[in-house]
């Protein structure tokens, strides 16, 4: 077994960064809602103001995980890291990486003062909740999750009502 390494994404990985987004689309069967493209996923990484965190894993040359992630706030509890998406090739894992990424993302909330770590699994993946809650997470099953899509969102943008 070769050994696997995690480490910060360079903007060289966007290329297999992006690959591996859409492996994780693909397995969550919601391929058809990637509209990203890597020039984006460059620009809002690597631009002048950078908008999410990568950690990758490296074995041999090839990426076979990532860890995106990003920092919210909360009115309750301050500086929140929020793990967006975190994806590891199925022949890699059950490896200790997932541990892995955990333990650097660890080190990063605690080095940036985060009060938590959090994130949302699907409810039918029970194999990452079996993880997660090895790891020593809890689920919050009191909350829903809401949002608007773009068109939502242009419709409510040339509303009368102008805030801004």
């Amino acid at each position: 077994m070769k050994a696997i390494n995690v480490r910060p994404g360079q903007p060289d990985d966007i290329p297999a960064v992006m690959q591996l987004i859409r492996e994780l689309a693909e397995y969550e069967k919601a391929a058809h809602e990637v509209i990203l493209d890597e020039a984006q996923l460059r620009a809002d990484g690597f631009g002048q103001q950078a908008l999410y965190g990568l950690l990758v894993a490296e074995e041999a040359g090839e990426l076979v995980g990532m860890a995106l992630y990003f920092y919210r706030y909360s009115t309750w509890k301050g500086k929140l890291l929020y793990l967006e998406d975190f994806y590891i090739r199925p022949h890699c894992r059950r490896r200790g990486l997932g541990q892995s990424f955990f333990r650097a993302l660890a080190q990063i909330a605690h080095r940036e003062q985060c009060a938590r770590i959090f994130w949302q699994v699907l409810d039918w993946n029970t194999e990452a909740q079996a993880f997660y809650q090895k790891m020593g997470a809890r689920f919050d099953g009191g909350w829903l999750n809401g949002y608007l899509e773009r068109a939502a969102i242009d419709l409510l943008r040339q509303s009368p009502t102008s805030l801004l």
